[in-house]
Formats: structure tokens, C-alpha cells, sequence
């Protein structure tokens, strides 16, 4: 059973730029680059990265996407109060 997440993400405002987003990724462009580039979120300064976080710690469409998913996977969008999200699970434990 996972209990904690690593995971980088891509705020965006709406489902149209989160498509476009996930087209990039598909096509071998760097996630944190396109952090930097394209999200609302303080973290796109780091490249997207949120560290590591437990259950609760996030807006529960979040963390279900990010315990539901695997280690190396890219999920989303995922749709929250705060926007759509690109999320990428660095790691699991």
C-alpha cells in the first residue's frame, strides 16, 4: 500500500491547455521545462516539483490520482478548484 508520494506537476487553467500539454509530453518534451514555461502554480518555478506528501496533504482529486497511479507514470489532466493538472509520479513508498 502506497502511503507517500513524490510527484511534479503542470497547473493550468483550463482543460484545452491541459490536452496541449499532455500532446507535448507525448511528443518527448521535457516536464519541467514546460512547468517553467506554462504553469500557474508557485512550483512551476522548480519545475513542477511538490516533493514528497502524504494522504491529505492534498485537494483529494489530487491525491487520488497520485496513490492510484504508478512510479514513472504521467496522469491527468486532473481536474481540482485550483485548474487542470498535468501530474508526474516521480516515485512511491
Amino acid at each position: 500500500m502506497v502511503k507517500s508520494v513524490n510527484a511534479d506537476h503542470i497547473l493550468v487553467s483550463n482543460a484545452r491547455d491541459a490536452q496541449g500539454i499532455m500532446i507535448r509530453l507525448s511528443k518527448g518534451e521535457d516536464f519541467a521545462e514546460l512547468a517553467k514555461r506554462f504553469s500557474k502554480c508557485p512550483s512551476g518555478k522548480k519545475g513542477g516539483k511538490l516533493g514528497w506528501f502524504g494522504k491529505g496533504d492534498m485537494v483529494p482529486e489530487f491525491e487520488k490520482a497520485c496513490f492510484d497511479g504508478k512510479a514513472g507514470e504521467i496522469v491527468g489532466p486532473v481536474k481540482t478548484e485550483f485548474g487542470y493538472h498535468i501530474i508526474r509520479i516521480v516515485d512511491q513508498k
